[in-house]
């Protein structure tokens, strides 16, 4: 489903993988209702939860990277 490089989803401003022309890549925000950021993972090695409970949200946008800019392709048209 996900390819390589991985780009993870925080980090430092100019530090990791750069963006260039060519790349597609997931944006992947969650949304926790709790008061941290901390997650725990299923026996399935796919299912996530919050560590505490709360209610949680995960939204996805695959980002092409182009020579004009950003290209966002699940948007809606």
């Amino acid at each position: 489903m996900h390819e390589a490089p991985s780009v993870p989803n925080e980090g430092r401003a100019g530090r990791g993988v750069p963006l260039r022309p060519g790349l597609v890549i997931a944006i992947e925000p969650w949304f926790l209702a709790g008061g941290d950021d901390d997650y725990t993972v299923d026996a399935d090695g796919w299912t996530l939860r919050s560590a505490d409970g709360s209610r949680a949200a995960h939204v996805e946008h695959t980002v092409a990277v182009t020579d004009d800019g950003p290209r966002i392709l699940t948007a809606p048209r």
